[in-house]
């Protein structure tokens, strides 16, 4: 079984439209949604959900008034500002560091475990997918993606399935980091901008330069500047990183999404076949 994480510099470079041409390809497979702070695979692949479950990420601290002798020491000690001149905690400023708790003198303060979103195991048409929803400014999204990647590798070992196919946080922060550590491989989309190649070259620093995770790179719309392309082309080749793939810009893409199918089911034109030969070229056919 092998895992393999799309990640992408930046958003907006076609990372989940391509996850999902990936899920219509591969035959033996469990897809993981490990966007988990803005999570849109099931836009296309419309799951049926089986499993659901709580995700308790941190803790949070409540002040019980009963005990409490507003002696101020907790609004003292905390350095987010989280606790009003009445004792009250803001769980959205509350960080979860405990200092409040250690140094309340008559244990008024409890430090509970905080409900940071879900996360469900489902059925699709292309086989079971593992993925979370994060709640509205919660934060721990890097142990919920943990969390994702770890069910779905249990599901594919329990059916004995060929590949896990996660799509990733785009960025190089700790969701990304979740996304690729121990994967088997990476592949990163990049667009043909100065900006998507700017983004390029500090995550494949991470993903090649820091974890040594073998690393693919394909241009997305590349046609809608054939220079930067060119140029990104050229800078796999000088880092010794596999460039496997070009995909042409066409409005069929946005099209397949809104009849909720990837580009593989809805059309066998140039986009299909080029992201068709980037899952040949990464040796996964």
């Amino acid at each position: 079984m092998k895992e393999l994480t799309i990640i992408s510099g930046k958003g907006g470079t076609g990372k989940t439209s391509i996850t999902a041409a990936f899920a219509s390809l591969a035959k033996s497979k469990v897809m993981a949604d490990c966007d988990v702070d803005a999570a849109d695979l099931h836009l296309i692949l419309k799951p049926e959900i089986k499993y659901r479950e709580k995700f308790y990420g941190g803790r949070i601290a409540y002040i019980n008034k009963d005990q409490c002798t507003e002696c101020d020491k907790c609004r003292e000690v905390c350095q987010f500002d989280a606790i009003s001149e009445d004792y009250i905690v803001d769980p959205i400023s509350c960080e979860g560091c405990s200092v409040c708790v250690h140094f309340c003198p008559v244990n008024a303060i409890d430090f509970t475990e905080h409900l940071n979103g879900e996360w469900f195991i489902s059925e699709t048409r292309f086989g079971p997918l593992v993925h979370a929803k994060l709640g509205v400014a919660e934060e721990n999204s890097g142990k919920l993606v943990s969390l994702v990647r770890q069910q779905a590798k249990l599901l594919a070992e329990e059916k004995k399935l060929d590949f896990v196919i996660i799509d990733g946080a785009p960025g190089v922060g700790c969701p990304v980091i979740s996304s690729i550590t121990g994967a088997d491989a990476v592949l990163v989309v990049t667009e043909p901008t100065l900006s998507g190649f700017h983004d390029l070259k500090r995550v494949v620093q991470l993903s090649y330069g820091h974890f040594h995770i073998p690393t693919f790179v394909c241009v997305n719309k590349y046609d809608l500047n054939i220079d930067i392309s060119d140029k990104i082309e050229k800078f796999c080749q000088i880092e010794n990183i596999d460039f496997v793939g070009k995909i042409i810009y066409d409005k069929i893409v946005t099209q397949a999404m809104v009849q909720g199918k990837s580009i593989i089911e809805f059309s066998d034109g140039a986009v299909a076949k080029d992201i068709t030969n980037i899952w040949k070229n990464m040796g996964f056919n």
